[in-house]
Order: structure tokens, then sequence, then C-alpha cells
């Protein structure tokens, strides 16, 4: 492999030292355990307790909806699915968005209904309409934690209503949000700040449902656009928040606050230390074309390379440096090759040397061995434009 310089960001920039301004900064906070992150660069700005044992309450309906954006992702479902309403989940009680037995709404409503109205029964007609039970679901949210690295963390049901066996982490909170912001539909259902009339003429309770959205953040926090509140006398008051402002946006988890004045209070704080000493340079987008690799024995003799996730760096405000960004690139690849195999990657340098972040390049389509075929159209070929 080999390394080409991309260019140098003509932005005066600056490093961010993560661990020393996250050691120093200090809050007088009343809630259990807090943290900041910034979500382009998956950088910690402030953590405290992060892996302390926490009750998630209705929190816990971030995975219910990391499983529920899968499926749609994957074509297992659709926003237009209708899916049932079964007496069980008719039954849960809590917050709720006041489904009976028999009761059909579509997906989309569904997903509005959990994110916004925290529907404990939505989210168990959600997990039987994805997995059949309510049981099999809670396995793949557990099997998805894992995946994600939550190791501080059990479920056991969709919805979090309290079970001493359900809990989580700060930390893994901050990961399970962290996943559920890839799919940016998202913000378009849990900004909805008021509908008087949710489901009016769909369901049994024909008048429809008040939905109204707990997280103040969305209305009252400029940028704010996420992501999930929740309560229990066990778990206290918890939110997982987003903010974005330009190229920057952060999340902010504050978990077991003694009540809703704090707990929002906490989560601005967070919010606004990290807006008023922070920013987020986007470098790439993911799927974005950066560089081209000749294929050896392939059908194709040339093949893009695009950037497998987003990638952004975080720099503290204040003193400036510029930042290079350099392609790692091999001169040739041999097939066959299939899309989101990594083939190289983009790192984002200081210029001391210093490697800041990195993502992989994969290509952007599965190339095939060549056929015999393919050879001799290319001989022809070849020998046409030679002719000329």
């Amino acid at each position: 492999m080999f390394k080409r310089t991309l260019f140098l960001l003509s932005a005066v920039l600056v490093l961010l030292i993560f661990t020393s301004t996250a050691a120093a900064q200090e809050f007088d906070f009343q809630s259990k355990s807090q943290l900041l992150m910034d979500v382009g660069s998956g950088q910690v700005l402030y953590e405290h307790n992060i892996h302390e044992k926490v009750y998630p309450a209705s929190v816990t309906k971030i995975m219910t909806m990391i499983l529920a954006m899968e499926a749609l992702e994957s074509g297992k479902a659709s926003l237009t699915d209708m899916a049932p309403v079964s007496e069980r989940a008719s039954r849960m009680g809590g917050s709720q968005i006041f489904l009976s037995p028999g009761d059909r709404i579509t997906f989309e409503e569904m997903m509005i209904g959990i994110g916004v109205g925290s529907a404990n029964d939505g989210a168990v007609a959600m997990a039987e309409f994805l997995a059949g039970s309510v049981e099999a679901f809670v396995d793949q949210m557990n099997e998805k934690a894992a995946a994600l690295g939550m190791s501080g963390t059990v479920f056991v049901n969709p919805h979090g209503l309290h079970d001493e066996n359900h809990y989580t982490t700060a930390h893994d909170v901050a990961l399970m949000s962290f996943e559920l912001l890839r799919y940016p539909k998202i913000h378009e259902w849990i900004t909805i700040w008021m509908d008087e009339e949710f489901l009016k003429g769909k369901i049994k309770k024909s008048e429809g449902v008040y939905l109204s959205n707990s997280n103040r953040l969305v209305r009252y926090y400029s940028g704010g656009d996420g992501l999930k509140t929740g309560y229990t006398s066990e778990a206290g008051n918890c939110v997982s928040g987003t903010a974005k402002r330009g190229d920057t946006r952060l999340l902010a988890v504050v978990m077991g606050a003694p009540g809703l004045p704090s707990l929002f209070d906490e989560a601005r704080t967070l919010l606004d230390f990290g807006f008023a000493n922070f920013t987020s340079v986007f470098i790439a987008k993911k799927g974005e074309v950066l560089a081209k690799v000749a294929v050896d024995k392939g059908a194709l003799e040339f093949v893009d390379l695009v950037a497998a996730d987003n990638l952004s760096v975080l720099l503290k405000k204040g003193s400036s440096r510029e930042l290079e960004k350099e392609l790692i690139v091999p001169n040739r690849v041999a097939a066959p090759l299939t899309a989101g195999q990594e083939a190289g990657a983009l790192a984002v340098k200081s210029p001391d040397g210093e490697e800041l972040a990195r993502i992989a390049l994969a290509p952007a389509q599965d190339v095939p061995r060549a056929t015999l075929a393919d050879f001799f159209q290319r001989i022809v070929f070849r020998w046409l434009r030679f002719g000329r």
C-alpha cells in the first residue's frame, strides 16, 4: 500500500486533547451519571459515573427503535405495514397511546407513538410484530446490545417498566443512542411536539390520542432534535438528548435526576458546554467517492472507493492548526471484491503527523472475477482504440 496526500484543510483549526478537557471540567450535578459526546467523532467530552448500574426506564425504547429501524432498512418491514395490537400489548399501562386489542396501525405511526408518546403498548406491539413475541424480541435486544459493546446492560422488556434485572449504564445509553442516530428519519418523528388528534379514526378510541412530547429539548433548546426521556420511581428522570448546530451534533446523557427541572437543566448545561468550547469539522460523508483503484482480474478494470462511514473531527475552539487528509490505498486490488469490504482508508492527521481519525474505504459495488468473455472484450476494445 502507498500513501497519497489528498489536500490540506485551508481553514484555521484547533486540535483537541480530549482526556485533559474532560478531566478538568467539573459540574455540580444532582443526577447519578452524565455523559457528553460529540456524535460526529464519537469523542466523549465529559463523563461522570458512566459505568455505574442504573435503571433506564423508557430510555430502553432507544433499543426498541434501533431494531425497528434495522427491520425497515433490511426490507423486513415498511412504513405502511399494519402492525396488530394484542391483548398483552393493550394491557401494558403506564405511558401509552391507548391501543385496544385488534387495533392495527402503521409501522410509522407505531414509531411515532413509541418515540414521542413513549408508548409501552406500542413498544410491545412493535416487538410482537417484528419478532413474533416479546421474549424473542428481548433476545434480539440483548444480542444487539452485545454487538454494540454494551457490556453493562441487560434488557428484560422492550418498554422499560421497572424490573430489578433490567438495567444499563450512561456509557451504554450513549452507545445505543449513537447507533440510533445512524437513521436520520428518527429526527422527523421524535421532534413532533404535539398532536391533539393522533390516530383519530384509526383506533377503537375513535377520538384519537393527545400526543405530547416529554423531551423539552426539542422545543426549548436551540438545535434540540432528540432523543428519548424516561422515568420510573426507581430510575428517576433520564434523558438521552441531542442537539445540532451547524456541523456539530452533541449527545447528552443524564441518568437518575431527582426531578424534571434538574434533568433538563443538566442536559442543557452539558450541551452548552460542548457548543461553547468545541466545533465539529466535517471530513467525509458515508458513500462519498474518495478514490479509484485498479482491479486485477476483475469484471471491472477500476472501481470507485467510497467512505464506509461518516467522518468528522472535533476541534477545540481557540488556537489554530491545519489538518491533513491522507488517502491510504493500494496500487491494485484483486477480484473478487464485495461492496463494503475494506480496501483502503482515509486518515486525518495533524501537521506533526499525529493521526486524529480514520475511516475505511470500500468498493462502491461488487466486482466479480472477470470471465473469458470479459478478457476477450477488453482485448478487442484496446485493439480498436489502438487502430485509431
